[in-house]
């Protein structure tokens, strides 16, 4: 049984469907979500000027969202009068333009931003927040981060169904999204015309360019030229083909050249004294020179996926470093080692504005150092020892703000050794653990924020499961060789479990799932388990299961369940999605 893919084309809304999107977000917070009385005859002449487009009405019912009744006055005035004075503009193209008008300024900037992007391409957010915080864009606010102003940002466009959310976590959280054309399309006019960014292809036109942002996503070689953009702030590279980068930019505060084809970087991009923001994520490069230590400004470094084996010693004075991210994978997720970070110097601890840093690789006594690291929400350490057992302890006990914590032994017959940890960061929302565990370590009960847990080469001789079945959020488990038994029983809780991943469990032939546990369960993965010949006892109880994937298993579990006649047939015939690779 495989996946069968859909194309959905948007229809018009019916006026009487379209009244229902409307209401829904305009009146969410009203009793019974219904418009009220004094408001129906406004909210419907607004409804019809929407041509049943659902992004029209889902951006206009969002703007009218919390507005009082004279706020609706002044907009439903304001949009008859845009319809009648601007003919040039579709009637559409102005209801979104009233929802971009009616944003604070610097949510303008972010929507704005977005058009940079390449057409339906789908933008990570951290990638995008981290750009918004380069600009300059993030307005601070008393007992909050920049990173958590940043996340409000999003949210409220999304809201607004001014970005769409292609992608989210096992609880809601964007990770991916995109813009609707047509408001791609709006942006990219407004950008152009008050010079606040510029898409190019490159070539003669780019000597004229007045624009601050630069997006480039065509290229007929070489671009010739960059002259007369000192006032440059953004150069965004989505080609595979470019070579030359902007020099003479003094204000230049991003360069983001992920995927492009570059193998060094010229000596002028180290004078960038105002780069907040560089991006190299997947180019060619193999080393950093020690100038790296005078971007001074700099927030935000990304050489993931790159040949980089180690960071010059001028990293240790980029004193406004927020994100260093630095792993590369290995492209073979069977490997024990998938993951690899590059030899770091030990002044890396002085960078007290650091809250991010994935994946240092532990050599001398930078475990004792990392110690004082103790603002990081979010850590990644390889070439760890079972010998490192109480300083690897002692610097996670001392990070209080830790959410994501990740420990890999140097290789895969090294034991890790974490019971020396008293009490685990009170806010760690994700634990990877990549190593050999001989028990599993006495403070799992404790991880009361824990929403995603993975364990890689375990190889637990004592059942994991009764340890983290009471945790309270654990959306998604992933398992990796992780248990050495012939048996996996979900026996209670994993109340809001939605996500199982099991994966290369060399003895494990049975799993049983009891009544009443794992309800929430959408995707459920069983890989490489090659002793396991029928599905789950009880998968029938998963009635909110959506995917069940299947991959490298027996051809007799395969026979279990394919086709109607199979033995296990009316056991998964409630699963929408079953995959067999």
């Amino acid at each position: 049984m495989g996946g069968k893919h859909h194309i959905h084309n948007i229809e018009l809304l019916l006026m009487e469907e379209a009244w229902e999107l409307f209401c829904k977000k305009a009146f969410s917070s009203s009793p019974n979500g219904s418009c009220p009385p004094q408001l129906k005859s406004f909210a419907q002449e607004l409804v019809g000027k929407c041509n049943g487009l659902p992004l029209a009405i889902a951006a206009l019912g969002s703007l009218m969202y919390s507005k009082n009744t004279s706020q609706w006055n002044e907009i439903y005035s304001s949009l008859n009068w845009s319809l009648s004075n601007n003919p040039e503009l579709e009637g559409v193209k102005t209801i979104l333009l009233l929802s971009f008008n009616d944003l604070p300024y610097q949510l303008k900037h972010c929507f704005l931003y977005c058009s940079l992007f390449p057409k339906d391409n789908k933008i990570r957010r951290k990638r995008l927040i981290k750009l918004w915080m380069a600009e300059g864009f993030v307005e601070k606010v008393e007992g909050s981060t920049l990173e958590e102003i940043v996340d409000s940002y999003l949210l409220k466009l999304t809201f607004r169904n001014l970005l769409q959310v292609i992608d989210r976590n096992e609880f809601g959280r964007p990770r991916r999204c995109k813009m609707h054309d047509l408001l791609r399309e709006l942006a990219l006019s407004i950008s152009v015309k008050e010079k606040f960014g510029a898409i190019h292809g490159g070539g003669e036109e780019m000597k004229e360019c007045k624009a601050r942002r630069i997006s480039i996503h065509k290229t007929d070689g070489e671009v010739k030229s960059f002259m007369g953009m000192s006032k440059l702030r953004s150069f965004l590279v989505f080609n595979k083909s470019l070579k030359t980068l902007p020099s003479r930019s003094k204000m230049l505060r991003v360069l983001d050249l992920e995927d492009a084809p570059i193998d060094e970087l010229p000596d002028e991009v180290f004078k960038l004294f105002n780069l907040r923001y560089l991006n190299l994520r997947g180019t060619l490069l193999k080393k950093l020179p020690n100038s790296i230590g005078r971007l001074l400004n700099l927030q935000t470094l990304d050489i993931r996926d790159t040949q980089i084996k180690a960071l010059p010693h001028g990293i240790g004075k980029l004193q406004s470093l927020r994100h260093l991210i630095l792993h590369q994978f290995t492209r073979n997720w069977n490997d024990f080692k998938y993951i690899t970070g590059p030899r770091t110097p030990s002044n890396i601890c002085r960078l007290k504005n650091l809250q991010a840093v994935t994946y240092l690789e532990i050599k001398g006594d930078l475990l004792k150092q990392i110690r004082s690291m103790t603002q990081l929400t979010k850590i990644g350490l390889t070439n760890v020892k079972a010998a490192d057992e109480m300083d690897l302890c002692d610097s996670i006990h001392n990070m209080k703000l830790m959410r994501y914590l990740c420990v890999m032994v140097t290789n895969a017959e090294e034991t890790l050794h974490m019971d020396a940890l008293l009490s685990p960061p009170t806010n760690l929302q994700k634990l990877v653990l990549v190593g050999k565990l001989e028990k599993v370590p006495q403070w799992f009960h404790s991880l009361q924020s824990l929403t995603y847990l993975h364990l890689r080469w375990s190889r637990l001789e004592e059942d994991l499961l009764p340890h983290i079945a009471a945790l309270p959020y654990l959306g998604s488990l992933l398992l990796t060789n992780a248990y050495v038994g012939k048996q996996l029983c979900f026996s209670t809780g994993f109340l809001q479990l939605t996500s199982l991943k099991i994966r290369n469990f060399p003895q494990l032939n049975e799993i049983i799932i009891e009544k009443g546990v794992m309800p929430n369960l959408k995707s459920l993965h069983i890989i490489s388990c090659m002793q396991l010949n029928t599905v789950p006892k009880g998968i029938e109880y998963l009635q909110n299961l959506q995917e069940l994937i299947l991959e490298s298993v027996l051809m007799e579990l395969q026979n279990h369940i394919e086709g109607e006649e199979s033995v296990d047939f009316p056991k998964v015939q409630h699963i929408p999605i079953i995959y067999i690779r």
